[in-house]
């Protein structure tokens, strides 16, 4: 049975708050991946290696290379943790506000079976931003549960965006990802979106960009 994809209602609060902590979360293996086998942090821990082969002690290399792995993931885990406190302490607290107050904003969720009885598995915003003549929509909090993907529900969310920007009159549709959504990031090149810009987090401090190799990517639709 297909999901049924249907407008937020206050009583999905709950659900969708946690959808979208868990779907963030789980980037954090993939960040830890990327940022261990980096140059940088490579050549730290060879680094680190060698200190510590030089001053004869196998017990210290070991602990130092620990603390170091430790660091690393614990820098990752801030990263998201972070983003994901702030994200529910403003838009995602008061999610009528600020996604269904205008007429050209909405936010769906995804409905099905699981487990013999209804769940939300899914979900995504979309908001109109106006820039003096120029209309267009930018797509947010795109989510789907582990337990239902590879459905094809993706696809199908991110093109309810793409509908109701285009019935709309919108220019483009825009939305940001991360570089270590590969799979999200893959999705939205198919469906007709192209990186035109990528940043570091300016809310995330110089010392850990260095560390977490993550890039905010940038990606467009014309419509």
């Amino acid at each position: 049975m297909q999901p049924l994809i249907r407008r937020y209602r206050p009583s999905d609060k709950d659900t969708v708050r946690r959808l979208f902590s868990a779907g963030l979360m789980e980037h954090i293996g993939p960040c830890f991946q990327n940022a261990m086998t980096s140059p940088l942090c490579f050549t730290i821990t060879l680094s680190i290696g060698l200190v510590s082969y030089l001053l004869g002690s196998l017990i210290i290399a070991l602990l130092l290379l620990a603390a170091w792995v430790i660091f690393i993931y614990c820098c990752c885990h801030h990263v998201y943790a972070g983003y994901i406190t702030k994200r529910l302490q403003t838009d995602m607290q008061d999610i009528v506000g600020n996604y269904l107050s205008g007429p050209d904003d909405c936010f769906w969720v995804a409905e099905a079976e699981v487990d013999g009885a209804a769940q939300v598995i899914g979900m995504v915003a979309a908001k109109c931003i106006a820039n003096g003549n120029e209309k267009y929509g930018e797509m947010f909090r795109m989510s789907i549960s582990p337990k239902c993907r590879g459905m094809g529900l993706g696809r199908r969310m991110t093109q309810i965006v793409i509908d109701f920007c285009k019935e709309r009159g919108f220019s483009k549709v825009l939305l940001e990802t991360s570089s270590t959504q590969v799979a999200a990031v893959t999705l939205y090149k198919k469906l007709g979106f192209k990186v035109f810009f990528s940043h570091k987090d300016a809310h995330i401090p110089s010392c850990l960009l260095s560390l977490v190799q993550v890039e905010i990517l940038k990606m467009e639709k014309k419509l």
